[in-house]
C-alpha cells in the first residue's frame, strides 16, 4: 500500500473540505509511462506520409538546417518513400488487429507490466504506454495519467542504449507534454539499462533457446544495432559505447570466445558515414569468409518492428544468402516474454524507490 510520503492521499483530517463548485481533483497516484518509437496508423500513402514527416522532421533524428532539409524532405523524399515504406509495413502488418507489430507488442508489454505493478502496489501505480511519433501520442497519455490523479510520473523510453535520436527525443516530447499541464506532476526519467543484469540475462536466454532448436550451431552471432551517423559519436553521444558493452556482457554471459559474436549497425540513411560495420555488408563478408551459418539478434530493439521483421529478416538475410551464406537464423526481440517483462519491471521498481513504500 502507498503511504502519504510515497504519493498516497493525505489523511482526511489534513485535507480541508473543498467548496461544492470546486473542480474534481483525483490525487495520490503514480504513473509509469513506457514509450517506444512509433508507428503509422495505417499502410496507405497518407498515413505513411504523416508518420514519416513527423519522424524525419525531428531535429534529433535529422539535424540538418530546416531550410536545407525540409524542401528535400517534403518535395522529394515524402513523394516517394511512403510507397516503399508502406509496402514494407504491409509485409509485417498485424491484419487481425489492423496495427503494426510494434503497437501490438508494446501494448502487451504495458499490460503485463501493469499486472505486475498492481500485484505489488495495488491501484496506486498506473501503467500506460505511448509513442514518440504517431499514436497514442505522449501528450495524450500524460494528460490521461494526470486526469487519473497521477501526481508523479516515471517516464520510461524503451531503449536499452541511450541515443540522442531515440531516448533523448522521447524525453523531449515528455517534457513538452508536461509544459502544457496546469498542475505538473513530479517527473523522473528512466536512464538507459544497457548493462542491467536482468536485461543481459534475458538476451542470453533468448540466444540459448534459439540455438537449442537448431540442428547445427551457427558459426557467428551477429548483434545488429540500429545505426546513427558516426558524427553523433564524435559529438559525445554514448550510443556506440553502450552497444559495445551490451555485446561484451552478452558474450561473457554466454561464455563465448570473442570471435563468436560480432557487433554491427543497420538502417543507414543518407550520404554521410554511419557507425560501422554496416550489418548488410558484414553478413555478406562473413559468408564470403566461410561463415556459412549465422544468427542475428537485435539487442537495441525492445520489440520487433519493421527494422527487424522486414529489414533483418529480408534485406539482411538476402545479402547473406546472395554472398553464399547457407543458414540464417533471426532471433526475435525480447518483446513481451516473461524474462523481458521481469527485467523491465525490475528497472521500474528501482526507479520508483522513494516514491513507493
Amino acid at each position: 500500500m502507498l503511504d502519504a510520503k510515497a504519493g498516497g492521499a493525505a489523511p482526511a483530517e489534513l485535507t480541508p473540505a473543498m467548496p461544492a463548485d470546486h473542480p474534481r481533483v483525483p490525487r495520490g497516484k503514480i504513473g509509469v509511462l513506457i514509450a517506444n518509437l512509433g508507428t503509422p496508423d495505417g499502410t496507405d500513402y497518407w498515413s505513411m506520409r504523416r508518420y514519416l514527416s513527423e519522424f524525419l522532421s525531428d531535429k534529433r533524428v535529422i539535424d540538418y538546417p530546416a531550410w536545407k532539409w525540409q524542401p528535400l524532405l517534403q518535395l522529394i523524399i515524402l513523394t516517394k518513400r511512403p510507397f516503399s515504406s508502406g509496402a514494407a509495413y504491409r509485409g509485417i502488418w498485424n491484419t487481425e488487429a489492423n496495427e503494426s507489430p510494434l503497437m501490438t507488442t508494446t501494448r502487451a508489454q504495458a499490460q503485463k507490466i501493469a499486472a505486475e505493478m498492481k500485484a505489488r502496489h495495488g491501484d496506486g501505480v498506473i501503467v500506460d504506454f505511448c509513442m514518440r511519433y504517431g499514436n497514442p501520442s505522449t501528450e495524450s497519455k500524460v494528460r490521461e495519467l494526470v486526469d487519473q490523479g497521477c501526481e508523479k510520473i516515471l517516464f520510461f523510453p524503451l531503449y536499452p542504449q541511450y541515443a540522442g535520436a531515440t531516448s533523448a527525443t522521447a524525453n523531449d516530447q515528455f517534457f513538452r507534454a508536461l509544459m502544457k499541464e496546469t498542475w505538473q506532476p513530479a517527473a523522473r526519467i528512466v536512464p538507459p539499462y544497457f548493462d542491467d543484469p536482468a536485461y543481459i540475462e534475458a538476451l542470453a536466454q533468448s540466444v540459448e533457446q534459439a540455438y537449442s532448436g537448431l540442428d547445427t550451431r551457427p558459426d557467428v552471432l551477429v548483434a545488429s544495432y540500429h545505426g546513427v551517423p558516426k558524427r553523433y559519436l564524435m559529438q559525445g553521444d554514448p550510443y556506440h559505447c553502450q552497444c559495445q558493452k551490451t555485446s561484451r556482457l552478452l558474450r561473457e554471459r554466454l561464455g563465448w570466445a570473442e570471435t563468436e559474436l560480432v557487433t554491427t549497425f543497420q538502417s543507414r540513411f543518407g550520404p554521410e558515414e554511419w557507425l560501422q560495420p554496416y550489418t548488410v555488408e558484414e553478413v555478406a563478408r562473413l559468408a564470403e569468409a566461410g561463415k556459412k551459418r549465422i544468427a542475428v539478434i537485435a539487442p537495441a530493439f525492445s520489440a520487433d518492428c519493421v527494422e527487424t521483421l522486414e529489414e533483418i529478416n529480408e534485406e539482411i538475410r538476402e545479402s547473406f544468402e546472395h554472398a553464399g551464406g547457407e543458414s540464417f537464423t533471426y532471433i526475435p526481440c525480447l518483446n513481451d516474454g516473461e524474462a523481458h517483462v521481469a527485467a523491465l519491471t525490475g528497472v521500474i521498481e528501482r526507479n520508483l524507490l522513494g516514491w513507493t513504500g
